[in-house]
């Protein structure tokens, strides 16, 4: 998820920060050993995964209090139209340490191994979502897990029944599935207190890094190195996605035969500050949403307003406001092809913020659109206040059932039963997160072009929702078309309708699953 487009700020720390990061747990991969008498006994389940300690012993550690229980694999059976599959089900952590050997945080992991399978060439796919903040839940029971919890839309509240159903749509089918919960998100957890700590892993780099090292432990610990490795990421995953496949590249000697972006951003140049691009990147989205409320809409019937948004639109927003003719006539296009009256466009000069145009779309009915799916609207809850105060009725009324969804499947169908409090969303670790150096905002293309020209045999696939404002589509397919010739024939670019999580409709995460499954078995 990408929770909002920060400001991003310039702190002296960051290479400090970023030395410590690439430098501390990178590095420092091989925890030491422990003795006899704090080591977990083969196989316990539950617990906080210390074994009995006598009172002649001395008390635990910190790190020890804080750490997360033993894995715990058990076997499951899923029934699907036409199949069923037979797998193993592991809930864990991996441990990761700093550069002397001191525990730093527990990495939390759910992963899906198919039975009878050859695992020295059986596919493996390590997922992630964004935030910063965000765990693996929306991927995990929203579109590739065994289980799924129904998203629809405006269906959906708080209150909805959080039962996760057998997913026909899974991809456990044609590779098996780690789930991968970063730092502070699901029931990952610090276990060190220190602050030069919560740095290292709450940054650009750190982050990455972190969930290179992750992947790379997990294949060593389930002895999958030779089996094809595949990343999937979604929202601030487009960021983090090809920085941990170019880590696992350069630092973890881990190659990856492709890479997933679900609803990625590439690059936050696109939103920062006052640039044009951001109506550009926006436009067509906004004109999705409108022609949608007359019936279905497909990309293709958005050629018109692509065309118009990379032409004439760009080119009298760089004539600025005070081109008047210019500005009129952009106005007045945005709101024909929009439907936002014509006033309110001008009063803007055609320039619609994400915040401006949810509140205008529909404020004749008082209500707001979503921003992770336009499509969506929900009542604004100060209709007649002169700023806006409202949430998002696409996002908002999910957390709550796939905060039990996934704790359920956790705890009841893996056997696995942390204490602490599930973290699906975690705010506060996007208000502590280090964006970058300077005034410079965080982008991953150069990483993309990277990975691309170290491995001629690396494809990227992205998908997107035409009704998505957190991440634009058309702003994903600006950037990828900068990309140079050579890797043209290895990057796809799909869009479908629907939005942040385009996967919630049944159509549009049938199609994406069939690309992920023919790059996977391409």
């Amino acid at each position: 998820m990408i929770t909002n487009l920060p400001a991003l700020r310039q702190t002296v720390l960051v290479l400090a920060v970023s030395a410590f990061a690439l430098a501390g747990f990178a590095r420092a991969d091989d925890p030491p050993k422990p003795p006899p008498e704090t080591a977990a006994p083969a196989g316990q389940k539950g617990g906080r995964g210390g074994g009995t300690q006598s009172a002649s012993q001395a008390s635990p550690s910190a790190a020890e209090l804080h750490r997360l229980p033993p894995d715990s694999t058990t076997k499951q059976t899923l029934d699907l139209p036409g199949r069923t599959l037979n797998f193993a089900a592991t809930a864990g952590s991996i441990r990761v340490f700093d550069g002397k050997g001191e525990p730093l945080a527990d990495i939390a992991y759910a992963s899906y191994e198919l039975e009878g399978a050859d695992r020295a060439t059986r596919p493996v796919t390590f997922l992630f979502n964004g935030g910063p903040g965000a765990s693996s839940a929306w991927l995990q029971f929203g579109a590739a897990g065994p289980w799924r919890l129904p998203l629809d839309g405006e269906a959906l509240s708080p209150s909805a029944s959080p039962e996760v159903k057998p997913n026909a749509e899974t991809w456990l089918d044609f590779t098996d599935l780690v789930f991968i919960d970063p730092v502070s998100t699901g029931y990952s957890r610090f276990v060190a207190s220190s602050e030069d700590a919560r740095k290292s892993f709450y940054s650009v780099d750190g982050d990455a890094n972190s969930i290179a090292l992750v992947i790379r432990r997990w294949l060593e610990k389930h002895d999958r190195l030779t089996s094809p490795k595949y990343v999937a990421g979604e929202s601030y995953g487009g960021i983090r996605g090809p920085k941990v496949v170019r880590q696992l590249q350069l630092q973890h000697g881990v190659g990856v035969r492709g890479l997933i972006m679900v609803s990625p951003l590439l690059d936050f140049r696109e939103f920062s500050g006052t640039s044009l691009l951001q109506y550009v990147a926006t436009l067509p989205s906004y004109v999705a949403v409108a022609r949608e409320a007359k019936g279905p809409v497909k990309r293709a019937d958005l050629a018109d307003v692509e065309t118009y948004a990379r032409g004439e639109f760009l080119a009298d927003l760089v004539k600025g406001e005070a081109d008047k003719d210019a500005t009129n006539r952009l106005a007045d296009k945005v709101a024909e092809l929009t439907g936002i009256d014509q006033a309110v466009s001008r009063r803007l000069a055609g320039r619609f913020d994400v915040g401006e145009f949810r509140r205008e779309f529909d404020r004749k009915n008082g209500k707001v659109t979503g921003r992770y799916d336009a499509s969506v609207r929900g009542f604004d809850p100060y209709p007649d206040s002169s700023s806006s105060r409202f949430g998002d009725p696409s996002g908002d009324a999910l957390q709550a059932p796939l905060t039990s969804a996934a704790v359920d499947v956790l705890t009841r169908k893996l056997n696995w039963r942390p204490d602490g409090s599930y973290e699906v969303l975690n705010g506060a670790v996007e208000g502590h997160w280090d964006f970058g150096r300077g005034i410079t905002p965080p982008q991953s293309v150069s990483e993309l072009r990277q990975i691309l020209a170290t491995d001629a045999k690396l494809n990227v696939l992205v998908g997107h929702g035409l009704f998505d404002l957190a991440t634009p589509y058309f702003g994903t397919k600006r950037v990828l078309d900068q990309l140079p010739a050579f890797v043209t024939q290895r990057v796809k670019f799909v869009v479908y309708p629907g939005g942040h999580m385009f996967y919630s409709r049944d159509g549009s995460r049938q199609a994406f699953r069939s690309e992920v499954e023919a790059m996977i078995r391409e």
